[in-house]
């Protein structure tokens, strides 16, 4: 018998839900995690908004996993009183130009089973929102935000109380397929190595990585691994909004958007920002400048010396700057033929609005 019965790398939120979702089928589960903290990283680093899914393309996976995980996580957050807000958000158009990027967003939306998306003229946005401008709007009511921390909590405690385990400052130094599992090298202060049955690859940014360390994996089904920073500037002074505030998309990104938290405060972004790894996490206050530029489309408002560099994460991306948007991958062993094995690859956003429907599909690509 093996050492550990399932063992999830990563602890983000899709690894948290995952994990909480495997100890709720019944499996005994332990959750490997590289820093010295839960979803540090891109689960940390996000606007914590809860997307009603009405950007995605109908029948892809994301389009999927988003709808039906904002339905159910709205439920499990109002079950256990957890922080969130669902406020509504507003997709602004700022010239008659941008009318057919809004149709296409409102199509998707109809066709992935979102109806309540409405369009709303410029007077009726500003009723809404009196500081925004803009000639035409649509307007998502079941968008929203979520305290991420809270949830990620909540999670990972249910996950314990149903007899699974976690282990942080471990990361995985190698791995190899066995007859009936895996072995797999632990490192940290108590380096070991132990046996699996089976592994869900949850290891975010590091998932393509983990992937080469497996010995016999197949190559070709490895993806090459982009990163996106995305910067966010919080704003000092009189807070402007009480709904959510988008542009229309750019080509890699949402566009520089208006979010609240928790608190009531509102901050902008994120940008994006193509580098060569994920390791800079420092935001460059001369970024500014765009953001000025980029806001002031929709809220002429702002007031110079208003933006204030505030923290930045990094998108694990499966696409280059010029390639075109792919869609998730959640890769069993149909797809790549190693018995007992999940990987989760370029899960960005909508990954925490669709954490517990990915978490179920985990479920089922396990058993």
């Amino acid at each position: 018998m093996s050492d550990i019965d399932c063992l999830v790398i990563g602890a983000g939120v899709v690894g948290l839900a995952t994990a909480r979702a495997l100890t709720l089928a019944g499996r005994e589960v332990v959750i490997a995690e590289a820093a010295d903290g839960i979803g540090t990283q891109t689960s940390a680093r996000n606007s914590e908004v809860i997307h009603a899914g009405i950007y995605y393309p109908p029948g892809s996976l994301k389009a999927r996993v988003c709808v039906e995980g904002r339905q159910r996580l709205y439920a499990y957050l109002r079950e256990r009183g957890l922080p969130h807000r669902a406020c509504g958000k507003l997709i602004v158009g700022t010239h008659a130009g941008q009318r057919p990027a809004l149709e296409t967003i409102a199509a998707r939306a109809e066709a992935s089973g979102v109806s309540s998306v409405r369009w709303l003229d410029g007077a009726e946005a500003k009723a809404l929102e009196p500081e925004v401008s803009c000639e035409i709007a649509l307007f998502s009511p079941e968008t929203g935000t979520v305290d991420s921390h809270a949830l990620m909590l909540s999670l990972l405690g249910e996950c314990e109380a149903a007899g699974g385990s976690l282990a942080l400052n471990t990361p995985i130094l190698a791995w190899r397929r066995e007859a009936d599992g895996f072995s797999v090298d632990f490192g940290g202060d108590d380096p070991a190595t132990y046996t699996a049955n089976t592994v869900v690859n949850a290891a975010g940014h590091g998932a393509p990585r983990l992937l080469g360390k497996l010995d016999g994996f197949p190559a070709a089904l490895i993806p090459k691994q982009y990163f996106a920073k995305g910067n966010y500037f919080s704003l000092l002074g009189k807070q402007p909004f009480s709904h959510l505030v988008y542009p229309v998309p750019e080509a890699a990104g949402l566009g520089i958007h208006a979010t609240i938290d928790m608190a009531g405060r509102v901050k902008f972004g994120p940008d994006v920002e193509w580098v060569d790894d994920d390791q800079d996490l420092v935001v460059d206050p001369a970024r500014a400048e765009k953001f000025y530029a980029a806001i002031r489309t929709y809220w002429p408002g702002l007031p110079d010396g208003a933006l204030v560099a505030d923290y930045a994460g990094i998108r694990p991306k499966l696409h280059g700057p010029t390639e075109p948007i792919v869609d998730f991958r959640i890769d069993g062993p149909a797809v790549h033929g190693v018995p007992g094995l999940v990987n989760l690859l370029g899960i960005e956003s909508p990954g925490l609005t669709s954490s517990l429907a990915i978490a179920d599909l985990v479920v089922e690509r396990l058993r």
